[in-house]
């Protein structure tokens, strides 16, 4: 670190000046400690500093491992022995190369070994701070079994032992075997692509489950004993107060996890048995989808992609909290998004992040909600707006106002069709000529299950069944296998679709909302005059082989 070459890229980049270097040159000379010592001694650099200075100089990549997860599995290729022996720690693995962080990318021998030992093809080391290196190599060496495997160091007698010691609840939070096993639960959720992770204390033990294509599924059940070390563990990763147990807090974690870039939202809540914590689950990297991946059949998304394309009007997703509404939202503007237009949102919260448009989320506490935020959107000259939600009738006024004076606006309402987000507005009080000449669309939506192509089989279903379906006798379908397969967790299915009611305004449709008609009213006309169901599309889909029956009857049975 103290080569020539490397002092002056810490000069170039700003770090350190040359009066910072001629005084750690004295304190060098003075206590006859390296210069890179001396720098770190009177605070002018940091170890990341050094790393990342280092890692330029060598042409490596700087992989900064404080928010990094590490999947058990992959640690498993390195044994400690190796990992402790070169400072080295295995980050992830793709194909047949594997990925480690090293003290010294250039360390030959020990990219040799690490390679044997791990029987992979090649080695891509990449630069870490050494300390953070050797925490990683402490944190999850042992944390390559299950959970029970780790639950045999988290006794009731050891956990008393270390409370007898009057050691906070921070502190032993932070403790080894409390650390690997929420790791553990949050490495396995992100493979199993979980939505959410929900802990769950009840009178004798903790339950962990998986939300996983909108089902919860049991993943772990560990004794009553681990509850506060495992809550307090969360709340310090979500920098939330761990000594408020009686009111509910939200949090949130970053980390960093293969080449996943995760953002952990966090929501604490008293019950009679302990602290319920539920831990949404963003993935930042994954991929935005398109309109056609959606779901969309027929004409649907002919018309809808015609519809978003408007110059101005109000274009509003329908359906309740899980049902996919900020996919189609974000997709919306993904398509429309171009140098040319100005897009702001304004969400609660951002979950994931579009390049041009400029994004931001509601903060209730400092008195930022949709309604003041809307207003300083308009002084923003936005040409698109969305509006995560129309909660209330100001809200609502100020979507209108924008849409008349020339601006597009997509927001969403927690209706069970299309036609009640119109009287919905009407019940707000807002007046049927200003919702008339505003809303241009509607769409509601509901996510299915999309049977596991892995294990997808045709079969006869009863003749009850095909009559209550409106099928004709004969029809067969599809389902996954009773057993399911392991792609699937042996549930019989395997990703999620979207299924669609989409209602266009058109002169008929104004009409009968300037007359205050009916959600039944409207409805009945938008039907007659081409508009599918929710029910309809989703029959369409069972009818394809994309899901079953079950599943349809699931998400539209209260409509």
């Amino acid at each position: 670190m103290d080569k020539r070459a490397d002092i002056d890229l810490l000069i170039t980049k700003g770090i350190i000046t040359g009066e910072q270097l001629d005084q750690a040159k004295e304190e060098a000379a003075k206590t006859g400690i390296t210069l890179e010592k001396a720098l770190e001694k009177l605070g002018f650099i940091s170890e990341t500093d050094i790393a990342q200075v280092t890692a330029d100089a060598l042409g490596v990549p700087f992989i900064d491992l404080t928010d990094y997860l590490i999947d058990a599995e992959v640690v498993k290729f390195v044994p400690e022995a190796t990992a402790k022996k070169f400072k080295a720690m295995p980050l992830f693995k793709i194909g047949d190369s594997l990925t480690v962080a090293m003290a010294d990318p250039h360390d030959i021998e020990a990219i040799d070994e690490i390679r044997n030992r791990a029987k992979v093809a090649i080695v891509d080391p990449v630069l870490a701070v050494p300390t953070m290196i050797q925490k990683a190599i402490d944190q999850y060496y042992g944390a390559v079994g299950s959970a029970q495997d780790l639950i045999k160091d988290l006794t009731p007698e050891k956990l008393e032992a270390r409370l007898k010691q009057n050691r906070p609840l921070s502190e032993i939070a932070e403790d080894a075997p409390v650390v690997k096993l929420v790791s553990l639960l949050i490495t396995q959720a992100v493979k199993e692509k979980a939505s959410d992770i929900h802990i769950e204390p009840a009178e004798d033990k903790v339950l962990v489950r998986y939300r996983i294509d909108g089902i919860l599924h049991e993943a772990q059940i560990l004794p009553k004993h681990l509850q506060s070390a495992l809550a307090s563990r969360v709340k310090v990763m979500a920098k939330m107060d761990i000594s408020e147990t009686r009111n509910p807090q939200d949090g949130r974690i970053q980390l960093k996890m293969e080449n996943k870039s995760l953002d952990l939202r966090v929501s604490s809540f008293p019950t009679v048995n302990g602290e319920n914590l539920v831990i949404r689950i963003l993935d930042k990297t994954t991929a935005l989808l398109s309109l056609p991946d959606l779901g969309f059949a027929g004409n649907d998304l002919k018309d809808f992609d015609k519809l978003i394309r408007r110059p101005n009007g109000i274009i509003l997703v329908t359906g309740p909290t899980g049902s996919g509404k900020t996919t189609t939202l974000y997709a919306a503007l993904s398509t429309i998004n171009t140098i040319e237009k100005n897009i702001i949102t304004i969400e609660d919260p951002v979950e994931y992040e579009i390049p041009l448009v400029r994004q931001t989320q509601v903060n209730p506490k400092a008195g930022f909600t949709f309604a003041n935020g809307l207003r300083s959107i308009l002084r923003q000259d936005p040409d698109i707006i969305m509006v995560g939600e129309i909660r209330d009738k100001e809200t609502a006024e100020i979507a209108i106002q924008a849409s008349l004076t020339g601006h597009l606006v997509f927001s969403t309402l927690h209706t069970n069709d299309a036609p009640s987000a119109l009287t919905r507005l009407l019940d707000m009080g807002i007046e049927p000529y200003l919702i008339a000449s505003s809303i241009i669309g509607v769409l509601a939506q509901r996510l299915v299950r999309v049977i596991c192509p892995k294990c997808k089989a045709k079969y006869a279903p009863s003749k009850e069944m095909l009559k209550d379906l409106g099928l004709a006798e004969g029809t067969e379908l599809y389902r996954g296998r009773a057993e399911g397969c392991m792609q699937c967790r042996n549930t019989g299915f395997s990703g999620r679709i979207g299924v669609f009611e989409f209602l266009a305004m058109n002169s008929e449709v104004k009409d009968m909302v300037t007359a205050k008609k009916s959600a039944n009213e409207i409805q009945k006309i938008a039907i007659s005059l081409g508009m599918r169901t929710l029910y309809e599309d989703g029959i369409e889909k069972v009818k394809t082989g994309l899901t079953t029956a079950e599943e349809i009857l699931r998400v539209t049975e209260e409509i």
